[in-house]
């Protein structure tokens, strides 16, 4: 019987450079944008020759889809994160408790802002985005059904996917228009989010 044969990780010595040139192409791109960004430039910023960068990343696309993942784990942790389950009257409250812990990786980190909000046109990312949209949802919808009886949810429409990405086209406007998520456009981004998951729940629902 012929085993399938387990990935190998990336010895410590190639992992370490991994993490330098992902360090070096983060700070880039949040200086810069994604305009900014190349196999060159980000091997000069970290000190490294052109080569070795080529090693791990053949493309600057393959650089931003490493990064895109990079900032997708951040929002998995948040929403792995503890929540006080007496803090929440409705879902409403945990609505906005997850949308407040989004708004503040994206406040914090700018490169998060320029790959996930920022007008670039390269679709790799996008796709690469819109795939670990769908993996947020669905951690959405678990963290939603472990506080709240939910009712029958429809399964041709990733409702709670959709509500964070709605959400994210409010902070892409705000960015687009001023570069950075404005307190005023957090709150619509927020109201969105609320507003199109209230088209599928009802205003208070049971909790566990």
């Amino acid at each position: 019987m012929t085993r399938t044969p387990t990935p190998r990780k990336p010895r410590a010595s190639s992992q370490a450079r991994i993490v330098t040139i992902l360090a070096a192409a983060r700070e880039l791109l949040a200086a810069h944008g994604v305009a900014g960004l190349s196999i060159y430039s980000v091997a000069e910023h970290a000190q490294i020759p052109p080569s070795s960068v080529y090693h791990f990343f053949a493309s600057v696309p393959a650089l931003l889809e490493a990064l895109t993942a990079d900032v997708h784990r951040a929002f998995r942790e948040a929403l792995r994160a503890p929540i006080d389950s007496s803090a929440l009257s409705t879902w409403h409250d945990l609505s906005r408790l997850i949308e407040q812990r989004m708004l503040e990786i994206y406040q914090e980190d700018a490169a998060a802002r320029q790959l996930i909000l920022a007008q670039h046109g390269l679709s790799e990312v996008t796709q690469a985005d819109r795939k670990h949209d769908l993996e947020l949802g669905e951690l959405m919808h678990k963290l939603f059904d472990q506080h709240f009886q939910l009712p029958a949810m429809p399964h041709d429409v990733d409702v709670f996917a959709l509500a964070m990405e709605l959400s994210d086209r409010v902070y892409a406007r705000s960015v687009q228009l001023h570069e950075q998520i404005t307190p005023r456009m957090a709150e619509e981004g927020k109201r969105v989010c609320d507003a199109y998951l209230g088209l599928y729940l009802p205003p208070f629902l049971p909790k566990r």
